[in-house]
């Protein structure tokens, strides 16, 4: 068993107010808390995990290449690899989340992203 205090949990933003929290996890999954601010888009981007997105507060709005899904709370969506894929808040207040990534991914995904 590994156990993972949320209050010391690895954190990091890849833009301003977009924290990520790095749950229990292993190589085969991993689990990222996330805060997105009000109006915040991540980029359109892909990668080789797939993706299970839930929204724990808030609405967050998936677009893919060819379609977009509004999702509310306890509502999730499953991104396919290299599915591209960007998360929108568009409300006006915070949105939480959480990301379950198959296999496991660390924060280099966005830390060591070439824009």
């Amino acid at each position: 068993m590994e156990f993972v205090d949320f209050t010391e949990a690895e954190t990091y933003e890849p833009e301003a107010g977009w924290q990520r929290v790095s749950l229990a996890g292993s190589d085969e999954f991993t689990f990222e808390w996330f805060e997105k601010p009000a109006g915040h888009s991540s980029p359109m981007h892909h990668h080789e995990n797939e993706q299970v997105c839930v929204v724990l507060e808030g609405e967050m709005v998936v677009h893919t290449e060819d379609d977009s899904v509004t999702l509310g709370e306890y509502d999730s969506v499953w991104l396919a690899s290299d599915e591209p894929h960007r998360v929108e808040n568009q409300s006006d207040e915070r949105a939480v989340g959480l990301d379950v990534f198959a296999p496991g991914r660390g924060f280099d995904y966005w830390t060591d992203r070439e824009e």
